[in-house]
């Protein structure tokens, strides 16, 4: 599999390294039980470390009724892997599966435009 495409641009072809213009998402979709404070401030410290330490270039969540959503954008399989592997974000999954959530899907996917 090739791992550069490229783009033509009037007369001149752009070649681009597909590893420096990938960019992955992480969709985290769940069906909520119970949300309490310590959710509120796991969920902020949980961006922040993912945005400031991991290199997640992009957060963002919703919920509606009892569905959440969020999507965080990376640069690589590299950074999402490494910040699955966290200490602090795997007990904040525990108290997810334990406490917060009924259910809920993580999916991991290449952006292929942006």
């Amino acid at each position: 599999m090739p791992k550069s495409h490229s783009i033509a641009k009037a007369d001149n072809a752009v070649m681009l390294n597909k590893e420096e213009t990938s960019m992955y998402a992480v969709i985290f979709r769940a069906t909520i039980n119970e949300l309490d404070s310590e959710y509120s401030a796991t969920a902020e410290r949980m961006r922040d470390l993912a945005i400031n330490e991991y290199g997640c270039t992009e957060f963002t969540a919703c919920m509606e009724g009892h569905n959440e959503i969020a999507i965080s954008y990376w640069p690589s399989l590299e950074h999402i892997k490494a910040w699955h592997n966290n200490e602090e974000h795997k007990n904040a999954q525990a108290l997810g599966k334990s406490k917060w959530y009924k259910t809920y899907q993580v999916q991991v996917t290449e952006v292929l435009r942006g």
